[in-house]
């Protein structure tokens, strides 16, 4: 990180200059080295705090809460928006509502100063030495008494009660040689960000230095989140793709489904596959691991059982047994749970088998009840994977619901509570939408994770993001009902 230029007037405590007779040189010279270092004390502990975010909108807060005290503003908007097309796209305020947010974007860039660094049209920083033009800060002291202010600016400003503005551009690579760019290299825009004053006025020359400086590791630093982003919005698209898109319709049979993909991209599938005589093959499972690789391996393993339970669906345990052998030989190393089941609508009846998998759970109007399943070792754990299966008749109205762990996971508890946890969802769905399986998986989704989130102080995000103990895993759930 750059350090304090000394060409930045000293903070406002700081003693008159060296030529003033009344204090002796060595004071005033002791008195700036302490500003000095204030001022780097300060930007180490805002920058070490911004390095610890991990995820984007999380950094951008933190940018904006660091920038508003270094510029004592109370509030303030980031955009984040790549040109060219390169997303992520995103506006995040601290101090503004969502309504002060989205009246904030009905004003046209080209009206507003962080607008221009955007659009790129806004002033410049003169370059030197060999470094490229900077896009310079943007101050508007007192916004109101600007008569080139637009209309739709000016009643915006009077409706948020703010007077003046002071916008910063976030740029990636903004040393063009530590980048190994050439000399004159401009840096990418990746945003900016604004803040709002209450009435007219402006930060400091040494306010704006050291946020200058700031906002020089912030973009450093979004830079990376950026291409965090877009990497995981790969892997997830690519687990899209590899998992069904459409849930299949079967006679006596309604089908719902909850997936949210980890934001490193897990390995944990879902199918749900029609078989001769109105039969339905059900499978839910997950890979050890995260990112690419695991997203490979679940793949495979889903398309074999596929093969399998078309072959001889009529029985789940060698579903698994074949599966467990395709992994013994394809992957040695790599452990998998699997649950497999052989639904016949017709005669109101499971038969399933799980290999280390979590149990199903039951819920209807007269009962919420885990399965008893028989216990057994993950695929890829055994030289030959074995374990009996086990019959399930569920009544006609109720739902049956197939998960993997990441669900549990995402709580954060222990295990035994995180089942708790679950049953206690599923037994406070609303008598209105159990005959919903998708209502019924949504709300079993939600409840967990929020109950989760809440028990922590925190939010346990069943939109994909991280719980608040920090479990990335996928998570999914599969609803069953059974019309009768």
């Amino acid at each position: 990180m750059a350090g304090i230029s000394p060409l930045v007037p000293s903070p406002a405590q700081t003693p008159p200059p060296l030529d003033d007779l009344q204090a002796p040189p060595v004071v005033l010279i002791q008195d700036r080295l302490a500003g000095w270092v204030s001022d780097l004390t300060t930007l180490h502990e805002l920058t070490e705090r911004l390095a610890r975010t991990d995820r984007l909108e999380s950094a951008l807060t933190e940018l904006l809460r660091a920038g508003a005290a270094l510029v004592g503003a109370r509030r303030g908007l980031v955009v984040l928006d790549p040109p060219g097309g390169e997303g992520p796209r995103t506006t995040v305020g601290v101090g503004l509502s969502r309504s002060d947010i989205g009246h904030l974007e009905t004003v046209p860039h080209a009206a507003t100063a962080y607008g221009a660094l955007l659009d790129g049209t806004g002033p410049l920083d003169g370059g030197g030495g060999g470094t490229a033009a900077r896009p310079a800060a943007v101050a508007t002291p007192d916004l109101l008494a600007d008569p080139a202010l637009d209309p739709r600016h000016r009643d915006v400003a009077l409706r948020l009660g703010y007077g003046a503005t002071y916008a910063v551009p976030l740029l990636s690579d903004p040393d063009a040689n530590a980048a190994g760019e050439p000399a004159g290299h401009r840096p990418r825009r990746l945003g900016a960000a604004v803040w709002l004053y209450d009435e007219p006025a402006e930060p400091d020359e040494r306010s704006r230095h050291l946020v200058g400086l700031y906002s020089r590791y912030a973009g450093e630093h979004l830079a990376r989140l950026v291409e965090l982003e877009r990497a995981r919005a790969r892997v997830a698209d690519l687990t899209g793709e590899l998992l069904p898109t459409r849930l299949p319709h079967v006679p006596g049979v309604r089908l719902g489904l909850c997936h949210h993909s980890g934001p490193r991209g897990g390995g944990h599938w879902y199918d749900a596959l029609p078989l001769p005589d109105d039969c339905l093959g059900l499978a839910v499972g997950a890979v050890d691991g995260s990112g690419p690789a695991a997203v490979a391996a679940m793949s495979r393993l889903r398309a074999a059982l596929r093969a399998y339970a078309v072959m001889e669906g009529e029985d789940p345990v060698a579903v698994l047994s074949d599966l467990e052998l395709l992994l013994s030989l394809t992957e040695p190393g790599r452990t998998a749970t699997a649950l497999f089941a052989h639904a016949e609508p017709a005669a109101g009846r499971v038969l399933l088998a799980g290999a280390g998998h979590a149990p199903p759970l039951i819920v209807g109007d007269r009962r919420c009840a885990y399965v008893e399943t028989t216990l057994s070792a993950p695929l890829g754990m055994l030289a030959c994977w074995e374990a009996p299966s086990v019959e399930v008749v569920p009544e006609p109205g109720e739902t049956v619901l197939l998960y993997t762990d990441g669900l549990l996971r995402r709580t954060g508890d222990p295990v035994d509570r995180a089942y708790a946890r679950l049953h206690a969802a599923a037994a406070s769905v609303p008598a209105a939408v159990r005959d919903d399986p998708q209502a019924v998986a949504d709300h079993v989704v939600r409840t967990v994770l929020a109950d989760a989130g809440a028990a922590r102080g925190g939010a346990g995000g069943s939109d994909g993001s991280a719980s608040s103990d920090g479990s990335t895993d996928d998570v999914v759930l599969l609803a069953v009902r059974f019309e009768g």
